[in-house]
């Protein structure tokens, strides 16, 4: 059956397509499996609350009649601003508007938030622009710009100010001039945009909608993870074309359901740390029916997704088992009025199965960040750029650099194959079990081996996390990161140019062994090949037993068929690495936001070096999960294909093009 909705009828009619509903809510509370919902173009100002699930053989599908013309908004415009005082104005909101939730008295907090201001969960907008929350009245009167923030001046003075009177929000702003009743200002009154209240409400299509500006909270993995849109822990959602802006906090999120006895522990209750807190979350969610039958397997893709506080995409073990491809997602955080270590393009803990390839995320304070369980992840095809402070801005008081890629904590095996890696940083590695194949790489390599030192190497404080079953959510053990189990194979490193900014920061943190700055396989100087490493093993012997440290030094690393420019650096014991000395490469991408394409003189330079195809039967087994480096269907993968899919021959040149000519392509083309 198909039901109808158009904003724009006189009155609601019963569904059809003569007499349609005027509101989403009313077929969401309707359709049944096989249903469809076609929705006409106009702003829909409601939260959808979509009742029933879909089945694998007959889903639910909403969808928006013309693609990204039906708008779900979270906000409502505000007329009626009076002047206060100079650029300054007042208006003075009925509470009863925000129902059960008034954003303006809800802060942005939980576990992992670390900024100090009590910013709230709403927002005030001036022309599709967010503004910027102050906490004082004299801070909108005279307003300075944010030193810290990513936006320019003239974004950052817009500031604004609230607080309550009796039965009203008061909020004062700022708006730099403009006439706040001549212009288009909106404010978040609700919280999600379409998200069951629900669990287990699986099985729907999204398709081709425009949401916007909701009062979403902070999602940390030990807490409720909500977002303007999502599946709330069900199976099989299909999220596809839409345009995703203006969350306060998460635009999508596979996230976490609300564990009420585990929910924020850690800043509620203080007793557990983080990490203890997010451990018991693992393994209450295993033993509530967290399972490859039961949750994840979602589908994300060709989404616009930008301009969000926290995350474009979020989630912690509800994401399991998901494709999310072709996505464009840029401007997260870009205000960087939230801080904490929650904030990325996307955020995803326990990424078991989950592929992200030719998606195109730039200009967020983080570009993809997979936290703890990245088990049989695989990024491929990917464009990363710009994902590091911008020059010019003050960085001194930001809680990171940031960086392209940051795999924490995880045992692998995790694939990084066919990506352009372009930030001055470009991955983290706190982490161990994951193999470099195909890839540009421009930027450091960084946090790698932090902490004690051990075996002449550095490592951590031991972090205990969970591996898991092959292709599974069961638990198989817990074991701290021992860093190392690394495959670095056919990859093209350019040494950036090093920013003294970057250097101060690091030196200013005493970071300096943290934060390495040289782009390169380096940085794993001291590090045992495999042969090497497992040469210390053998069968049982009560005087070699005695040292029982070698369970717990560093992991092998292996590489080979890499070039290095620039600067970049080898690791000794890559034997066939080519370092080019003489050549300076220049890298940059022309029309970077909207047709990238990438301009520079490496392909002129490189030597005739063909390289051996590399396959899951070379990269073998991650260490500690026992698990092979396959497909999520325990499939071989042979990386005949590079960046656009183009065949590779049995002789393939390094990088992610399988022929030079190929680098005039645009890097990523919205679908």
């Amino acid at each position: 059956m198909r039901y109808y909705v158009s904003a724009s009828v006189y009155r609601s009619g019963d569904g059809s397509e003569k007499y349609p509903f005027k509101t989403i809510r009313e077929a969401a509370k309707l359709a049944m499996p096989g249903d469809e919902v076609i929705v006409g173009a106009g702003t829909y100002h409601e939260y959808v609350d979509p009742e029933n699930a879909g089945t694998p053989d007959a889903r639910i599908v909403y969808r928006s009649e013309k693609p990204l013309e039906a708008v779900i908004t979270g906000a409502e415009r505000a007329t009626g601003w009076e002047p206060y005082e100079g650029d300054t104005w007042m208006i003075r909101i009925g509470n009863g508007v925000f129902g059960d939730y008034n954003p303006y008295t809800v802060p942005v907090a939980g576990d992992w938030y670390f900024a100090t201001d009590p910013v709230h969960t709403g927002e005030v907008y001036l022309n599709d622009v967010a503004m910027y929350e102050v906490m004082s009245l004299e801070e909108v009167l005279d307003p300075k710009p944010f030193a810290m923030s990513w936006e320019p001046d003239d974004i950052t003075i817009k500031k604004w100010y609230t607080k309550q009177d009796g039965d009203s929000t008061l909020i004062y702003a700022n708006f730099g001039g403009a006439d706040p009743n001549k212009e288009c200002v909106e404010i978040n009154v609700r919280r999600n945009c379409f998200y069951p209240s629900k669990e287990g409400v699986g099985y729907i299509t999204f398709s081709g909608f425009k949401v916007t500006k909701a009062a979403t909270q902070w999602a940390p993995p030990t807490a409720y993870q909500d977002g303007m849109v999502g599946p709330h822990w069900s199976k099989g959602w299909i999220i596809e074309d839409c345009e995703i802006s203006h969350s306060r906090c998460s635009g999508i999120t596979l996230g976490k359901y609300l564990q009420p006895n585990n929910d924020n522990k850690w800043t509620t209750k203080y007793t557990k740390d983080g990490t203890q807190t997010e451990r018991d979350n693992i393994m209450q969610a295993q033993a509530e029916g967290w399972s490859k039958e039961t949750i994840g397997s979602h589908i994300i893709r060709r989404c616009h997704i930008h301009h969000c506080g926290q995350t474009g995409i979020v989630g912690h073990l509800g994401g399991v088992f998901s494709l999310i491809e072709d996505n464009h997602i840029h401007h997260i955080n870009n205000k960087q009025d939230l801080a904490g270590a929650e904030i990325g393009g996307i955020k995803m803990h326990a990424a078991i199965d989950v592929v992200y390839r030719r998606n195109h995320i730039h200009h967020c304070t983080r570009g993809l960040w997979l936290d703890w369980q990245a088990q049989g992840t695989r990024v491929t095809q990917n464009l990363f750029h710009d994902n590091t402070p911008p020059k010019g801005i003050d960085i001194t008081e930001l809680l990171g650099l940031g960086e392209d890629i940051f795999i924490e904590v995880s045992h692998g095996p995790t694939l990084v194959d066919n990506n352009f890696l372009l930030s001055p940083c470009a991955c983290r590695i706190s982490t161990q079990g994951v193999a470099f194949v195909h890839n540009l790489i421009a930027g450091s390599f960084t946090w790698v081996g932090y902490g004690v030192m051990n075996g002449g190497v550095e490592l951590p404080t031991p972090r205990y996390t969970p591996y898991h079953m092959p292709h599974r959510t069961e638990v198989a053990g817990f074991m701290t990161i021992l860093h190392g189990d690394m495959r670095v194979y056919n990859n093209i490193f350019v040494q950036p140019e090093k920013r003294d900014d970057y250097i101060a920061y690091a030196e200013k943190y005493d970071m300096v062994n943290e934060y390495n700055f040289e782009a390169g396989t380096g940085i794993y100087e001291g590090y045992p090949t495999a042969e090497k490493y497992f040469s210390n093993f053998g069968p049982w012997d009560p005087e070699v037993e005695k040292n029982r440290d070698k369970f717990y030094d560093v992991l092998p690393v292996d590489g080979a068929g890499n070039l290095y420019y620039n600067g970049a650096k080898a690791n000794s014991t890559e034997a066939d690495a080519f370092v080019d000395t003489k050549n300076k490469i220049t890298i940059e991408l022309t029309d970077a936001e909207d047709k990238p394409k990438l301009k520079t003189n490496l392909f002129d330079v490189l030597p005739d070096t063909k390289v051996k195809v590399i396959s899951s039967a070379v990269l073998g087994t991650a260490f500690e999960s026992e698990q092979r480096f396959e497909s999520a269907d325990g499939s071989e993968i042979v990386f005949d294909e590079d960046y656009f899919g183009e065949h590779r021959s049995i002789a393939p040149i390094p990088g992610p093009f399988a022929d030079v000519k190929e680098a005039g392509k645009e890097l990523f083309i919205p679908r």
